[in-house]
């Protein structure tokens, strides 16, 4: 995909990688770049910050109603969407003591969302016989966030629909891509930090933690050649076939990371 005039939604984009990726595609030429975040003055501080062409957008995403207000309001303005970015997500820090409505948050944010804006946009983009949808969904979704069960669950999930949509309606002209990123230099792995989450703990001890603007580096990359698996780290792809080749010793150096990081 080329960005130049291009009408683009990013939710989750009033921080971490959606701001990133909001001024990274402003910055390539996009027409119209909708900063979508339930921080609504957030948003707006980020559009105001990139310029005339940002304009921000109030949504929560697990709310199906404002996901369809959201595709419809930028339809409206502009005309149409050449790229929804489902970016928002959270993490639980927790395992299966986690309660219900922590389990339900990260399946409603981590994959329903991406859901309801697919629903929302979809029909948009087959009429005009093309689009893309970038999924955030981490590199969690591909191997596993120790120490966060719910996470890697939904993650695990949420790189699996992105799936089933590249292979359902590629062929009627639109691109997926799932962008999976490991340890980013944002809130959620600060906070995870500081208090203590054994997943934080163990994305900072496995590798280079990347700034949202490499992560949105790598995503303009990956869109350009549309690839369906976006790596920021490439590292990722190695450990991914290591999992698949060798099952039983990926989870025994996974539980020797850990028994390291917990003596």
């Amino acid at each position: 995909m080329n960005l130049t005039d291009r009408i683009v939604v990013v939710t989750g984009g009033a921080g971490g990688i959606g701001a990133a990726l909001s001024r990274r595609f402003a910055a390539e030429g996009a027409a119209a770049v909708v900063v979508a975040d339930l921080d609504a003055d957030a948003a707006r501080a980020v559009a105001e910050g990139i310029g005339p062409v940002a304009h921000a957008h109030a949504v929560d995403v697990t709310d199906e109603e404002q996901v369809r207000a959201l595709v419809a309001d930028t339809e409206q303005r502009f005309g149409r969407i050449d790229l929804f970015c489902a970016n928002a997500g959270v993490t639980t820090g927790g395992g299966v003591e986690v309660d219900d409505a922590g389990w339900d948050r990260a399946w409603r944010v981590n994959v329903i969302a991406h859901v309801y804006s697919a629903r929302a946009v979809l029909p948009g983009m087959l009429a005009r016989g093309g689009g893309h949808l970038l999924h955030t969904c981490s590199a969690a979704g591909v191997l596993t966030a120790v120490g966060d069960a719910a996470y890697t669950a939904t993650k695990h999930a949420s790189v699996g629909f992105a799936e089933w949509l590249a292979i359902t309606y590629r062929d009627r002209g639109i691109r997926v891509s799932a962008l999976c990123p490991q340890g980013v230099d944002t809130p959620m792995l600060a906070d995870g930090l500081v208090d203590g989450h054994l997943g934080a703990r163990v994305v900072a001890a496995s590798g280079a933690v990347l700034t949202p603007d490499q992560v949105a580096d790598a995503a303009i990359a990956g869109l350009a050649e549309e690839r369906f698996l976006i790596l920021p780290h490439p590292e990722v792809a190695d450990y991914a076939r290591r999992r698949a080749e060798d099952p039983d010793g990926w989870q025994a150096g996974m539980r020797k990371l850990v028994r390291r990081l917990t003596a």
